[in-house]
């Protein structure tokens, strides 16, 4: 068979192929660590795993959601004015998204034609040129720099991308490389973006997850952004929601409801468990988020002593569940690094050119083991170091 052309500007993806590999080790009996895949194994509070049993047991459960729950919205916009000082109209500004994955999978939809400019980020989360390729857009790549601190400058974009781009896509806290933008770098988003009408998309999802006492908001929150964005948020990482799909585009009111003309043509909306369950995470105590964030914060300072004890010295990350590390020096190419730890040690990590070109020579490590697990992973890279 013979696959289409889209099919083929897409790679099978990282993650895919390291499941693969995962699983061929495990099967020959070795136990893996898997530090590649960022999937939460802190799990949602009970009174969200509550939540959702009891709405499975209904009946009336089983039925197309076709769209949103106004009290999910409305949970969703409260939570937006209490965490971020941000107020948003819940049947106009809010979209629930099947997770932020699918989300930004189908984000360019509303608002590109094939052949538009799409500017993304070098390093970025893949689902981002996923969206771009879907939608057949023309792709730039702004620079992260590590001397920039990984923030993006925008004298890196000519003046003629600039002109014909149509959107832009920044994540910051960002995955894969935990910079942190300061709340300048929105101001100048927004004045970059009117000045050269472009419509911006923000991935929020690591917001709540910020270590020593840092605190980071909404790109909503600056003056200006809901004219010319929106932003995706997630309560995977926050709430430990990461099976159940749950997540949401807010912001700009013509985008919002382009978006949801896209999905009413390709998805039946979210489980109504799952939109219950996400309603009772939302009105959860902040003290669910702040237990979350601290746990792993002990996990990335016991990984950065770990393995610098082990001689890998690695720069501490101030948010995500993720740490962006250069490579030892003795193994320069990332992809070859990543696959010697699978082998060797039986460790799991991303090579950080699965996130782009700038990506070479680094490694994405996902805080999503227990502290033991850390440890003992420290000790076989040790070994083979």
């Amino acid at each position: 068979m013979q696959t289409s052309k889209l099919l083929q500007r897409l790679s099978s993806g990282i993650f895919t192929e390291l499941a693969k590999e995962k699983a061929a080790l495990r099967a020959a009996g070795v136990d893996v660590i898997d530090l590649g895949v960022g999937t939460p194994n802190i799990p949602p509070a009970h009174a969200i795993k509550q939540t959702i049993a009891e709405e499975a047991m209904k009946d009336a459960s089983y039925v197309y959601a076709i769209g949103d729950l106004p009290e999910l919205t409305e949970a969703a916009s409260a939570w937006y004015k209490r965490r971020y000082g941000v107020t948003l109209d819940p049947a106009a500004e809010i979209c629930s998204v099947l997770g932020t994955q699918e989300g930004l999978a189908h984000c360019c939809l509303p608002i590109i034609d094939p052949g538009d400019t799409v500017i993304l980020q070098d390093p970025c989360y893949p689902a981002f040129f996923v969206g771009a390729a879907l939608a057949h857009a023309e792709v730039f790549r702004v620079p992260q720099r590590p001397e920039k601190g990984f923030i993006i400058d925008f004298a890196d974009i000519p003046a003629d991308v600039a002109r014909r781009a149509r959107l832009m896509i920044v994540s910051y806290p960002n995955n894969p490389t935990t910079a942190v933008a300061p709340p300048s770098f929105y101001a100048d988003l927004v004045a970059f973006a009117k000045d050269n009408d472009i419509f911006v998309i923000h991935d929020n999802a690591y917001s709540e997850l910020t270590f020593d006492g840092l605190r980071v908001g909404s790109f909503l929150a600056h003056k200006g952004a809901k004219d010319i964005g929106a932003e995706f948020n997630s309560l995977s990482k926050t709430y430990g929601y990461a099976g159940a799909r749950l997540g949401f585009c807010l912001g700009n009111a013509d985008y919002i409801a382009a978006l949801k003309q896209v999905k009413s043509n390709t998805d039946y909306g979210v489980f109504l468990p799952v939109q219950r369950g996400g309603i009772r995470a939302l009105m959860c105590d902040d003290s669910v988020i702040r237990a979350t964030a601290a746990e792993y914060e002990q996990r990335r300072d016991i990984l950065i002593r770990a393995f610098a004890d082990v001689g890998w010295a690695i720069t501490p990350p101030k948010a995500t569940m993720f740490v962006w590390a250069k490579t030892p020096d003795a193994w320069p190419d990332d992809v070859e690094f990543a696959k010697m730890l699978m082998r060797k040690a039986g460790v799991i990590v991303v090579p950080g050119s699965a996130f782009g070109d700038l990506g070479k020579g680094y490694v994405r490590i996902a805080l999503v083991q227990d502290k033991e697990r850390i440890e003992e992973a420290a000790r076989r890279i040790g070994a083979c170091l």
